[in-house]
């Protein structure tokens, strides 16, 4: 990889970690209402769920920031969001005055998804604790 290469590599790490850090600590501040938010999708262990999301958006967020295990992170946020996608912004099921604001949230996290195949494909770049 080319020094340009890094630095793209190091910028696109903090871009996809800026979706997911700020994201999981709100949830930390906002337990309940993240709890409450997947128990109203019908989802079983409501609070656990909530906690899981916290420690994917949080640990595997901060792990990508810093390039440490970052296939890995990027493989878990991938599955995470993947996952997310499907359950909270399943347009299809939404009411027409809904629909298009969800489907934009689903095209948005498919394309994330992207990214971070990209980074589990590709690694960290060398600006990262696990030089690539």
């Amino acid at each position: 990889m080319t020094a340009v290469h890094d630095a793209a590599a190091l910028l696109g790490r903090i871009l996809l970690a800026y979706l997911y850090i700020p994201n999981g600590f709100s949830k930390i501040g906002g337990f309940a209402g993240t709890s409450g938010y997947i128990a109203s999708k019908g989802l079983p262990l409501p609070d656990v769920g909530a906690a899981i999301a916290i420690a994917v958006e949080v640990v595997a967020g901060i792990a990508l920031l810093i390039g440490w295990k970052t296939r890995w992170a990027a493989l878990a946020l991938a599955v995470f969001t993947l996952a997310a996608t499907f359950l909270f912004h399943n347009f299809w099921a939404m009411p027409a005055d809904q629909q298009m604001v969800q489907k934009l949230m689903f095209d948005k996290n498919i394309a994330v998804v992207g990214g971070l195949l990209l980074a589990y494909a590709f690694g960290p770049g060398r600006y990262a604790v696990d030089k690539s």
